[in-house]
Parts: structure tokens; sequence; C-alpha cells
């Protein structure tokens, strides 16, 4: 077993406002719980990971180059492994949604972007 407590995981603020917790996961999978702020989007983006994505809090619309989804709390969305995807914060509060990478992956999929 191993736990993870909230307050000691790991955490990274890619931008202001737009915190990652990285949860309890492995090479196989990773949980990362994240809030992001009115108005905030991530970048168009993609991955080698397999991403669900389910709303806890608030409300946040994916976009792909094909589609957008708005997603309320108890949503999910499935994203494939390298489908261009961003997210964003459409409603007026705090959002926050737990996202679930397969394979796991860490903070470094930012951290060492160009």
């Amino acid at each position: 077993m191993k736990p993870v407590r909230f307050d000691d995981a790991e955490t990274y603020e890619p931008e202001d406002g737009w915190r990652r917790v990285s949860l309890a996961g492995s090479d196989q999978f990773t949980f990362e719980w994240f809030e992001k702020p009115p108005g905030h989007s991530s970048p168009m983006h993609d991955h080698e990971n397999e991403q669900v994505c389910v709303v806890l809090e608030g409300e946040l619309t994916v976009h792909t180059e094909d589609d957008s989804v708005t997603l309320g709390p108890n949503d999910s969305v499935h994203l494939d492994a390298w489908e261009p995807h961003r997210v964003e914060n459409t409603g007026d509060e705090l959002a926050v949604a737990i996202d679930v990478f397969a394979p796991g992956r860490g903070f470094d999929f930012w951290t060492d972007r160009e």
C-alpha cells in the first residue's frame, strides 16, 4: 500500500491559479487533482496518455480539434492518446476536477515543455 496524503502530495502550479496535485498512482496510471480559476484555459496540447477528466466542482469545457463539451459536477470525458485538446473553465466559479492518465505520468510533462 502506498498512501498519499493530500496536504503532503507533490504539487505544481503551471500558471497562476491553476494548481495540480499528484495523487496515488503508478507507472500504469496516475491521478491528478486540479483547480482552475474562471476564464483559465490550458493550451491546446496532446500526449501519449489516455486521459479521463472528472469534474468535482464548477464547470469545465473540453475542446478538441473537432468538438467541445461542457461538463458539470460528476460529469466526465475520455480523451484518446495523442488527441489534441485544451480544458477551459467557462463557469463563474473555481473548477475542481481529477484527471486520470494511462500510462502514468509526472509533472515533467509541463515542466519539460519548450
